[in-house]
């Protein structure tokens, strides 16, 4: 920050000044993003881990869906 300031103080450019602030508010996100990622994944792939595990059972309405058959239609039935 004592950098901006002394851009500030001796002058220098709008644009540079602009740069320098991006560069260091880039920089603090980046080191945010770096804390939080290894928590953030851990939890995604926690519940993957989790979900792989315990393969869940097929309830009786996904297989009754799965396995009904036509019924006869009147005209067929009366052939």
């Amino acid at each position: 920050m004592d950098d901006v300031i002394d851009m500030i103080a001796n002058n220098a450019s709008a644009a540079d000044v602009s740069d320098k602030l991006k560069d260091m508010l880039m920089q603090k996100a980046a080191q945010q993003i770096d804390v939080a990622r290894p928590q953030v994944a851990a939890q995604m792939f926690a519940n993957q881990e989790a979900e792989e595990e315990e393969p869940e059972e097929e309830t009786p309405e996904a297989s009754a869906e799965t396995e009904t058959e036509e019924e006869p239609t009147p005209e067929e039935e009366a052939d």
